[in-house]
């Protein structure tokens, strides 16, 4: 049986791609997770940087997942967090929060590495409009044997449990199988998929495509083998009952809430990003990313 396969659409840009590959048409959601980015590999030239300026996001929570480089995180709460491979940094965006990405200035100075996963969680009925808040968790759980290894980001994967915050049932995990490796996932939660973003791999005797996102079967215990090796992104959760809507850095079960929100920035009424505060995004006319218009 073939199993769904939802190809990201490729943003360029210059010196590094990004695709995206949840919202699509195909799928709004994959359990809470309602925005997938992988970007990188790449190396950027000496001087050149990331840099995302201040923006605002509300009732979603943001997963930034590092596989090489490093990204400065700054936000309207007054966090500082320099992520890093092995460290996840969760946003939770509540009500509302501003934040500006960066690469810091000794990736700056070496040409700065970019490698890795962007996801949003859209935040549960009756708690989408909860406080902002900030998290950067290091000490995460890691399931090995002598073919495969598993460090799980969120949630919990046979039996070990990260202390990253949730909000709904939650599984997201990179899973690293070595030459003849393979690996069980289980069928406990709602909903499922998975991304090669490294080597080879398939699930279920079907090979996955390099950052194509493969949604599993609902309900199906499966298996993720990899005949020479390869990396793969798990993720999931609980399925939402409520739609979402999607319009540029906002999600909210209210399009009314969205329209407020692109109001509130357009007006100066979201807060300032200490150490950031001189430049920010401005609205867009037509944003990249609309689900549920």
């Amino acid at each position: 049986m073939n199993l769904q396969t939802i190809t990201p659409i490729t943003h360029d840009l210059g010196q590094f791609q990004v695709r995206r590959a949840l919202p699509s048409p195909q799928s709004a959601m994959v359990g809470p997770f309602i925005f997938v980015d992988q970007f990188g590999p790449a190396q950027l030239d000496i001087g050149s940087a990331m840099d995302v300026r201040p923006h605002p996001h509300i009732n979603l929570a943001t997963v930034t997942w590092l596989l090489e480089g490093a990204i400065d995180h700054r936000d309207s709460l007054g966090s500082f967090a320099t992520i890093r491979p092995g460290q996840v940094n969760l946003m939770t965006a509540g009500r509302g929060i501003v934040h500006s990405e960066r690469s810091p200035q000794d990736e700056r100075d070496a040409g700065p590495r970019l490698y890795g996963m962007q996801t949003w969680l859209a935040l549960p009925d009756g708690q989408e409009e909860i406080d902002p808040a900030f998290e950067a968790v290091q000490d995460l759980p890691v399931i090995e044997d002598t073919c495969a290894k598993a460090t799980v980001i969120m949630g919990s994967l046979w039996g070990k449990r990260a202390a990253t915050t949730t909000y709904a049932d939650t599984i997201y995990a990179e899973i690293t199988l070595g030459a003849a490796g393979s690996i069980p996932i289980d069928a406990e939660t709602d909903e499922r998929a998975v991304m090669l973003i490294g080597g080879e791999a398939e699930v279920d005797g079907q090979a996955l495509d390099l950052h194509e996102l493969t949604i599993l079967t609902p309900g199906k215990p499966m298996v993720l083998r990899s005949g020479h090796g390869g990396s793969v992104m798990l993720l999931g959760g609980e399925a939402f009952v409520s739609k979402r809507y999607v319009w540029w850095n906002f999600v909210s079960s209210d399009k009314n809430r969205i329209e407020q929100a692109k109001q509130d920035w357009t007006a100066g009424n979201f807060p300032k990003v200490p150490g950031d505060e001189t430049e920010w995004i401005p609205m867009p006319g037509k944003p990249n990313t609309v689900s549920n218009p």
